[in-house]
C-alpha cells in the first residue's frame, strides 16, 4: 500500500473553513505534524510518497478530496468549493500511474472526504460539498463494477468521513449527533465520546489505527475492542476542519 501525501503549502494559513472556528495556523507546527504523520504511516506499513508544496492552493495539502481510489479505477473527484475547484487536476499524472481514471465535472459536486468504501458499497455523504448530482454521478462510473452507492445524511460536519470511519470490513467508529447512522445499521457501531466529537476520524492502515492525539478517550474505547491504536498530533491542521484522512490518498498495490 502507498499513500500519497503532499507538502502543506505557505499559503495553507488562508484555507477553507467551515465548521471550526478560524484560528491562526502556525506554519512551522504544521509542516513537523505533516512530517510526524508520514512517518506514523510507515511505522504501520505505508510507504510514502510526498509531493511538492502547491502555493496557489491553500487547501490541496488535503489530497484524499481529490478523488476516491477503488480496486478497480480512481475516480477524480469535482471539488464543492470554488477555490478548490482545479485541484484535482494536479493529481492526474501521479493517479494516471497507478490506476485507470474516470472524472466528475460539475454541477456535479462531490469530494473523497464524503466516501467511505466498506466492501463493494461505497457510502456517501451528502454534504455541503457533495450533492444528489454528485452522488448519482459516482453510482454511473461504480455500479457497472459492481459497487452500490448508499447516501448517508450529514447534520454538523463537514464530511462523511469526519464523523465515520472504519476499524476492520465489520466495525465503524461514529460520531452519532453528526450523522444518519441509519444507513450504517448493518455494521457493528463503536460511538466516541461525547467529549472527543472529532475523534471519529481515524485512519485504519495495515498496521494498525491511527487515532489523532487530541482524542485519547477514544484511543482507550478502540485499545478496549482489541485493535492497535497509535495517536498522532494533528492539532493546526483541525483548524481546517481537517482530520487524519483528510492528509492522504491510500492506493492498494
Amino acid at each position: 500500500m502507498i499513500a500519497l501525501t503532499r507538502q502543506p503549502s505557505c499559503s495553507l494559513v488562508n484555507c477553507e473553513v467551515g465548521h471550526v472556528p478560524r484560528e491562526a495556523i502556525a506554519l512551522p507546527l504544521a509542516l513537523q505534524q505533516h512530517e510526524a504523520y508520514c512517518q506514523a504511516l510507515r511505522q504501520l506499513g505505508v510507504a510514502v510518497e510526498i509531493l511538492p508544496p502547491e502555493e496557489a492552493f491553500p487547501d490541496s495539502v488535503f489530497v484524499e478530496d481529490n478523488a476516491i481510489i477503488l480496486d478497480e479505477l480512481a475516480v477524480v473527484t469535482s471539488m464543492g468549493t470554488p477555490s478548490r475547484q482545479d485541484e484535482p487536476e494536479l493529481l492526474l499524472p501521479v493517479l494516471g500511474r497507478y490506476r485507470r481514471l474516470a472524472t466528475i465535472s460539475p454541477p456535479a459536486t462531490i469530494e473523497g472526504g464524503d466516501v467511505l468504501c466498506m466492501g463493494n458499497t461505497l457510502y456517501v455523504g451528502e454534504s455541503m460539498r457533495t450533492n444528489r448530482a454528485g452522488v448519482e454521478a459516482l453510482q454511473a462510473i461504480v455500479e457497472p463494477l459492481g459497487y452500490t452507492v448508499t447516501p448517508v445524511g450529514i447534520q454538523a460536519c463537514l464530511h462523511l468521513k469526519t464523523a465515520c470511519t472504519s476499524l476492520d470490513d465489520e466495525t465503524l467508529l461514529v460520531n452519532p449527533a453528526w450523522i444518519d447512522s441509519r444507513a450504517l445499521e448493518r455494521f457493528r457501531l463503536l460511538h466516541v465520546p461525547a467529549e472527543e466529537p472529532f475523534g471519529a476520524n481515524v485512519l485504519r492502515l495495515p498496521g494498525g489505527v491511527l487515532v489523532q492525539a487530541s482524542s485519547p478517550l477514544t484511543r482507550d474505547a478502540i485499545e478496549s475492542q482489541g485493535f492497535a491504536a497509535t495517536c498522532v498530533e494533528v492539532g493546526e491542521f483541525a483548524k481546517a476542519d481537517a482530520g487524519l484522512t483528510c492528509l492522504c490518498l491510500l492506493i492498494s498495490l
